[in-house]
Parts: structure tokens; C-alpha cells; sequence
């Protein structure tokens, strides 16, 4: 039998390991001299964090892993309530933060106070066909694309950019119910990125040490 532990970057190594403890995992390990290394398990598996490099945070030098479970969804729900009780809201941006999970989802993304990204995966998830399934055509390839970079890759930009592309295209000629369903997903990703601009600009205009 062979294992894989994934190496993260611990960062603030007590923040970095506090911050999982919220989420349920138990610190097996800790060590800072003579350099940071730490171990968090929970469920049979573990996460190991290493040594930072300067200049880069980990969400730019893309560091992550994945962690497949089974009930993807009550992960989430646990994980969203556990951030809840600590934060006293859901961070949505930002690190560290969580991803948002609808239903019929089947990943989601915890990014921690480093920036490194573990994404929780439902065991058998179907392989994803980028570009959308090769079974529809027009507006609803179109929209399962746009549903693909929404859920699985968290880019609302090129998910709002799919679907105004495709009404372009297919709007005309497109069923009703394709043109109500990309219409409303459009709005409701329209919605979200002005709320989203909206928060950073409130970060940003913060004093320094409120």
C-alpha cells in the first residue's frame, strides 16, 4: 500500500493550524525550529505544512491538493457553519475564505490564511467536457460551459463572458427555456461580481489597523 501527503505552506504556521482546528481537523504535530513544519488530520488523512518561500503567497504560486470524500455537500455544510461560529460570517473573499456549493455540485474550494487552495472533491465525480457536453448543442453547450468555469473553476468572469457570447450567437435561434435559463444565470453572475467589487472596495478603503 502506498500514500501521497500532500506539502503545503504553513505561513503563520500557529494561524495556519489554528484555522483548521475550525474545521475540524486535530494538529498531530508542530515544530518552528529549525524551520516551521506542521501535521493536521481528520477522517483517516492528513495535511503537512512546510516551509514558505518569500516574495509569492501560495495562491499565486497555485499550491493546493485535493482531498476526494464521499458527501461533498455535508462537508460544506459543516465547513460553512464551523466559519460561521468562528468568523461570525461566511468569508467569501479574500483568504482565507470559502467557495460557494450549489446543488447537483460536486466540488468546493477551502483557500486558508496562506493561500493554499484544498479542494474537496465527491468520490466519482464524472469527468468535466470543457467547452461544454459533446451531446448538446448551441445555447445549452453553451450554458453547461458557462456552468463548468462557475462551479468547478470558480472564474465568474469567463462564465459571464460564455454566456453573453452565446446569446450573441444563439439567442435568436435558441429555445425559450435556453434563453430564460441564460438570462437568468447572466444576471445572477452579474449580481455577484458587482457585490463582490463592491466588498474590495470597502476593504481597500479600511484604515490600516481597523
Amino acid at each position: 500500500m502506498a500514500i501521497s501527503i500532500p506539502v503545503l505552506w504553513s505561513g503563520n504556521l500557529p494561524e495556519t493550524l489554528a484555522f483548521y482546528q475550525v474545521l475540524g481537523y486535530t494538529v498531530t504535530y508542530e515544530m518552528t525550529r529549525p524551520y516551521a513544519y506542521g501535521v493536521v488530520e481528520r477522517d483517516g488523512f492528513q495535511l503537512h505544512f512546510g516551509p514558505t518561500p518569500k516574495g509569492v503567497t501560495a495562491e499565486e504560486a497555485y499550491v493546493g491538493c485535493l482531498i476526494m470524500v464521499d458527501e461533498v455537500a455535508a462537508w460544506h455544510a459543516e465547513f460553512k457553519t464551523a466559519l460561521r461560529g468562528h468568523y461570525g460570517r461566511i468569508p467569501a473573499r479574500g483568504t482565507p475564505r470559502i467557495t460557494r456549493f450549489r446543488p447537483g455540485q460536486t466540488r468546493f474550494t477551502v483557500v486558508d490564511p496562506v493561500g493554499n487552495s484544498v479542494i474537496y472533491i465527491q468520490q466519482g465525480e464524472p469527468d468535466l467536457e470543457y467547452g461544454g457536453s459533446k451531446e448538446l448543442t448551441g445555447l445549452a453547450k453553451v450554458l453547461d460551459n458557462a456552468r463548468i468555469f462557475r462551479d468547478y473553476k470558480n472564474d465568474d468572469g469567463n462564465a459571464i463572458r460564455v454566456i453573453e457570447t452565446g446569446l450573441r450567437r444563439f439567442g435568436d435561434t435558441a429555445p425559450a427555456v435556453d434563453r430564460e435559463r441564460a438570462l437568468a444565470m447572466l444576471a445572477e453572475l452579474q449580481s455577484e461580481s458587482q457585490s463582490a467589487s463592491r466588498s474590495a472596495l470597502d476593504a481597500a478603503d479600511q484604515p490600516e489597523d481597523a
